[in-house]
């Protein structure tokens, strides 16, 4: 009784005097310093026309301290800054960031730091090997924390202004560094990659960025997938060879991104963490403790507010941020933090609503009683009795319209925002389904513009038709949805009344649009 007694006690002082702390990563958009070295973009020469000089950084100083200070992470790795003095004239205004660790290359406008509330036990400069003159080094940084060590490898990678092959070479530097030295470490590899965390899906038809035949740095090279699957929590273990996993894989697709290009959104700023951040020695990772940090005054009506420079002088308006936002999770050096392996449910049997929730399935998974509620050539949409629907991609040729199957399925994928089954191993009939069309969503039951309702087949949707855009009114509000469809004879003509019939209700990179397949999805009013 007594040693029971004694073992509680330990467990709980252990949890209670263990260390949880977070980690970020930050792009501050091109802190410069007021000193003309002869590196700095044209309109960060202090003094000249474009009005970059004491007012101004004063402003920029104040304004990315707030965010600092609002993140209030134990460790920050930030990229974009010009200099040591740049990093410690921000420091003033950080003041619970007593260590820090900055790099550059010479003839690099901007470079490295790493800030931290925890000693910093010494940093190490990784070099790439590239042709470029303004290239930038890797930052290795070695943190002391309760008396346990973590390694942060600091990135900031090309832009995408150049092709993929610049990024493989950081990517490539890396890896091999890691390979050399790294030795069953707790490391983290984050910052400003440059490189979404699909990168291998989202740059492939761009001839200017994919001159490596669909090979990324970050996918390809670190390992974040493995034949085009990502690797996931449950399966890194599994590996012989070094992976990682991102965390972008963490949180639901809509809410992927620290970056908005052309109103799309993009996830250049990354966490990447090894093997070692999955157990429960030494230092872990909380589960699903990986966010994008975005308050009203960073993010609003759908834009960040980063820096404004206006003008054919490009002059600073002292407003703004960055044009990033800031990416955290939390870790925790206890024995005692959940071991989230462990409690994986077994997805032997689940339902398609699961499988909304989940990036890979990692074994075959039993999908029972679904209806196949719409066929097009070799693709369906099924769906399950008070569950979802999903769609099915050139898998579904031996299945008939309006009947029950029980699927074994063994591959599943986010095309570009869109959930779909890509792979079917098996699949048993159960019957006739009793009227598949009353698994059709009643288009005024829903906000189809809601990423929830994807995959749904639609009906009843009453509008007209303008430049590609269905005008509706839904809870006596105006709407328009993208109408879409691979062969362009089938849509309507422009400025005609149409009901929609059965229309896949589609996601492409987070925006709604109805995809026709038919004739027969469609009438003119």
């Amino acid at each position: 009784m007594i040693s029971k007694l004694l073992l509680i006690l330990f467990t709980f002082a252990t949890i209670l005097f263990s260390k949880n702390f977070t980690v970020a990563a930050y792009n501050v958009e091109n802190l410069f310093d007021l000193k003309n070295n002869g590196t700095e973009y044209s309109e960060y020469i202090p003094n000249t026309k474009s009005s970059w000089n004491s007012r101004t950084y004063l402003i920029k100083l104040h304004n990315i301290s707030r965010v600092i200070n609002d993140l209030d992470a134990d460790v920050i790795a930030l990229q974009e800054v010009e200099s040591l003095q740049a990093l410690k004239d921000l420091l003033k205004y950080t003041k619970k960031y007593k260590y820090y660790s900055f790099i550059k290359n010479d003839k690099s406008a901007i470079g490295l730091a790493v800030i931290s509330k925890f000693k910093i036990i010494n940093t190490h400069k990784i070099i790439v090997n590239t042709q470029k003159n303004y290239s930038r080094p890797i930052q290795k940084v070695n943190i002391k924390i309760d008396n346990k060590d973590l390694i942060i490898y600091n990135n900031h990678w090309p832009s995408k202004r150049a092709a993929e092959n610049e990024r493989v070479e950081y990517a490539l530097a890396l890896q091999k560094y890691l390979k050399n030295n790294q030795n069953d470490d707790d490391y983290i590899l984050l910052g400003d990659f440059n490189s979404n965390y699909n990168e291998f899906e989202t740059f492939k038809n761009d001839r200017k960025l994919n001159n490596t035949y669909d090979y990324t740095g970050i996918n390809q090279v670190l390992n974040t997938s493995i034949n085009k699957q990502y690797i996931s929590k449950q399966n890194i273990d599994s590996f012989g060879k070094i992976v990682h996993y991102n965390l972008w894989l963490d949180i639901k697709y809509q809410n992927r991104f620290s970056y908005k290009y052309r109103g799309h959104n993009n996830t250049p700023d990354n966490i990447l963490l090894g093997k070692k951040l999955f157990d429960t020695d030494d230092i872990s990772y909380i589960n699903n403790s990986f966010k994008v940090f975005k308050p009203n005054y960073l993010y609003k009506n759908n834009n960040i507010q980063r820096w404004v420079i206006k003008g054919k002088n490009r002059v600073h308006k002292g407003i703004g941020f960055s044009d990033h936002l800031p990416i955290y999770a939390q870790f925790g050096t206890s024995k005692f933090i959940e071991n989230f392996k462990a409690k994986v449910t077994s997805n032997n049997n689940i339902n398609i609503s699961d499988l909304y929730e989940i990036e890979n399935l990692g074994k075959t998974t039993l999908l029972k009683n679904v209806v196949v509620i719409y066929r097009n050539k070799r693709n369906a949409i099924i769906k399950q009795l008070n569950n979802r629907a999903i769609y099915i991609y050139n898998e579904a040729s031996d299945l008939a319209l309006g009947k029950v199957y029980d699927l074994n399925i063994e591959k599943i994928k986010n095309y570009h925002g869109l959930k779909e089954i890509t792979k079917i191993q098996t699949y048993t009939f159960k019957r006739n389904a009793y009227d598949y069309k009353s698994l059709y969503t009643q288009a005024n039951s829903i906000d189809i513009l809601d990423y929830n309702s994807q995959n749904e087949i639609i009906t009843n949707l009453k509008g007209t038709y303008k430049k590609g855009y269905l005008y509706y009114t839904y809870k006596n509000k105006n709407k328009k949805i993208k109408l879409y469809s691979k062969r362009q004879t089938l849509l309507p003509k422009n400025g005609e009344k149409i009901n929609i019939i059965s229309g896949h209700l589609s996601f492409y990179k987070t925006k709604a649009q109805i995809i026709i397949y038919k004739e027969s999805d469609f009438s003119v009013n």
